[in-house]
């Protein structure tokens, strides 16, 4: 699952970078360089975000319960905001701060090898901590473009980590820059202009990350390719031969990276009666499952027919983007029968049948059930 490899992802990069910023501190303690300090900051407080990342993706795997009947999973999402506010403040604020106090005061930098070392040591941590942060990415976004496929992630814990490397690669190498330009080329204000510039680079990556973090806390749907394949299976009972007469909608929501709720609302033909609407919708809800394992929350409604929703096209299905449907109007008098998505055998239903043994709909009855997969 890709909770599983984001969490080893995390792993890495909590133990890369706690090695790194205690080396980190200790060339800045000893030769006062204000680009080292601003990176051991940096480095500290991807220690901290990555153990919250952690923390988030533990919570998130508690089960449902009476409070919060679709589970925990969001709160990896939260604990994701969480991370980017603190790299902003902490991270990008303070490694401003102490490059514009250099600025103001400036010292020489002592010792600068000592620097060069660390940073050489810090570069080839990092260098493996992007590594195994890409092959699980890799492994996830398929043949879709990284920056496609990092706008579109619904698995905070790997592009956090993925970014975050990223960062610190760049800042890595601007301390460099600014270590060679204070002792090779004797521009004092190079070490703090250094310190200002990581500081601008952690504000950029803390701002995406809080953008597409606040996207998924206010409910993203599924991927456009997801929807697309559970049309396709609903569609697949819209036949001549088929139960259904039209789709009135879809609508999809990640809960979290592996947890995604489905509701879909299902015209069905007249003729059909409440046993083959109770079998088509345990076979559609079998066919979603067994393709979409993350699918935990399936509602499919089916409205009771009319003569006229009976008659309503898709239209709108092909026009909608991402896969999400609208409701076409409903006539007067229409009826709807929230049916159970599992396989169960079909409630008995108080309404006595037609002569014909067709039709045999309840003027009013809702019976909605959910199945979480755990």
């Amino acid at each position: 699952m890709a909770a599983s490899g984001s969490t080893k992802v995390v792993i890495a990069a909590l133990g890369a970078n706690a090695l790194i910023a205690i080396a980190k501190f200790s060339a800045a303690a000893y030769t006062g360089s204000a680009a080292m300090l601003s990176e051991a900051i940096h480095s500290l407080a991807d220690t901290a975000n990555q153990g919250l990342l952690l923390y988030g993706a533990r919570q998130a795997r508690r089960p449902a319960d009476d409070r919060h009947p679709f589970g925990y999973a969001r709160e990896l999402y939260f604990w994701a905001f969480v991370v980017a506010v603190l790299l902003f403040s902490l991270g990008a604020g303070v490694a401003m701060y102490e490059g514009i106090h250099k600025l103001r005061n400036p010292q020489p930098v002592t010792d600068p090898w000592v620097n060069y070392t660390v940073l050489g040591v810090a570069m080839v941590c990092e260098a493996v901590s992007i590594v195994i942060a890409w092959r699980e990415f890799d492994r996830q976004r398929g043949s879709t473009g990284a920056v496609q496929a990092l706008r579109g992630s619904k698995d905070p814990a790997l592009f956090t980590v993925l970014l975050e490397d990223f960062a610190a690669l760049a800042g890595l190498a601007v301390a460099l820059a600014g270590l060679v330009s204070a002792n090779v080329f004797d521009w004092a204000s190079g070490d703090a202009i250094a310190s200002i510039v990581i500081g601008i680079i952690l504000g950029l990556v803390a701002a995406f990350m809080a953008v597409e973090t606040k996207a998924l806390l206010i409910g993203e749907a599924a991927t456009p390719e997801m929807s697309a394949a559970i049309l396709a299976l609903i569609r697949a009972e819209m036949s001549p031969v088929g139960a259904i007469a039209h789709i009135d909608h879809l609508k999809t929501m990640h809960l979290g990276p592996d947890d995604v709720l489905v509701a879909a609302s299902l015209g069905f033909k007249a003729t059909e009666n409440a046993a083959t609407v109770q079998a088509t919708v345990a076979r559609l809800e079998t066919k979603i499952r067994a393709r979409f394992p993350e699918v935990r929350h399936l509602y499919l409604e089916a409205q009771a027919p009319t003569s006229e929703n009976a008659a309503l096209e898709n239209t709108a299905l092909e026009n909608t983007p991402s896969g999400q449907t609208t409701s076409p109007p409903k006539p007067p008098g229409a009826v709807t029968l929230a049916l159970p998505t599992h396989a169960s055998p079909a409630p008995r239903l108080n309404a006595p049948a037609s002569p014909s043994g067709k039709g045999n709909y309840p003027p009013s009855h809702k019976a909605k059930s959910k199945k979480r997969r755990r």
